[in-house]
């Protein structure tokens, strides 16, 4: 039986002050030039680029993060050596930092019957500690992730891509109408965020996902979820406004953030200092959260 258990892993890293997950976003076309040329590995094997990549990332900021964040879509786009690639890194992750969790951003959905062949890969084979999900299928197809009270669950609820807004902003009716008025409704999103907090949360190991780009959709779900952690895209390349999001996603104990930056930490340099250089953007995002945290104490005192 694993003793990793997903929320108590993040609640000790944001005891520890660390709220930075590092995205291993790792596209292969910008993997630094000599990491694709390894004679001590026997060959350029595309899964020895990646996992090289991905291990001197990890071997530079494991002491500054709270969680890692691989996205699948760059593993399984080159078959077997980028799933190789990825379950290698996951591994070591564990072996390396044995206290950080490794969050699979899968965004997996469907029937129940199906998911449980999600829920093996990814917990079982590929050992992630956590998933993002998506909701739109309910909480029953979704209970083969549910059901597993060590594993986080995070569901997409608003997300940072420039089109989020085409269906999650799209109003529902949530209540009847009072007083001949019209009926009470809410955006899409803030109705996945009551679902999954006041029913989906029965073990206690669900969290949601809302873009740094919309800071003020992100504290609407703060203020509905409560404590709950969120999943913070949109940090970096995306340009989210890091003290606008501090401010906003923080919970009632300044905590429950998760921020996540891929592409501004781990290509940050395209040389051999690409690991060093990954190393100090973590710095950065990790002391400028710190910072944005006092602020925001502070106001509220």
């Amino acid at each position: 039986m694993s003793t990793r258990h997903f929320n108590q892993m993040l609640e000790n890293k944001w005891a520890e002050g660390k709220f930075v997950c590092v995205g291993l976003d790792s596209e292969l076309e910008k993997i630094p030039a000599h990491l694709h040329h390894m004679p001590d590995s026997g060959g350029d094997r595309l899964y020895d680029t990646i996992f090289k990549f991905n291990k001197g990332i990890v071997d530079a900021t494991h002491d500054l993060v709270c969680a890692y964040k691989p996205n699948i879509a760059f593993y399984e786009r080159y078959a077997s050596d980028g799933l190789f690639a990825l379950q290698k890194t996951i591994g070591y992750i564990h072996a390396m930092a044995p206290d950080v969790p490794v969050i699979l951003d899968a965004k997996r959905a469907d029937i129940d019957n199906t998911n449980v062949g999600y829920v093996i890969s990814s917990f079982d084979r590929l050992g992630a500690d956590a998933i993002t999900v998506h909701p739109y299928l309910g909480s029953e197809a979704l209970q083969p992730f549910l059901s597993r009270p060590e594993k986080g669950v995070i569901v997409l609820c608003r997300t940072s891509n420039r089109g989020a807004g085409e269906f999650q902003d799209y109003h529902v009716v949530t209540g009847p109408s009072l007083f001949g008025d019209a009926p009470q409704t809410r955006p899409l999103y803030q109705v996945v965020a009551m679902h999954v907090a006041q029913d989906w949360n029965k073990n206690g190991n669900c969290a949601v996902v809302v873009g740094a780009t919309y800071p003020h959709e992100l504290e609407e779900v703060r203020e509905l979820v409560r404590d709950m952690p969120i999943l913070i895209p949109g940090i970096g390349a995306q340009g989210g406004d890091l003290q606008a999001t501090v401010a906003a996603g923080k919970n009632s104990f300044g905590r429950g953030m998760i921020i996540n930056s891929s592409r501004g930490i781990i290509f940050a340099s395209k040389g051999k200092d690409f690991a060093e250089a990954a190393r100090r953007e973590t710095q950065t995002l990790h002391e400028n959260i710190t910072r944005f945290l006092e602020v925001s104490s502070g106001d509220t005192e």
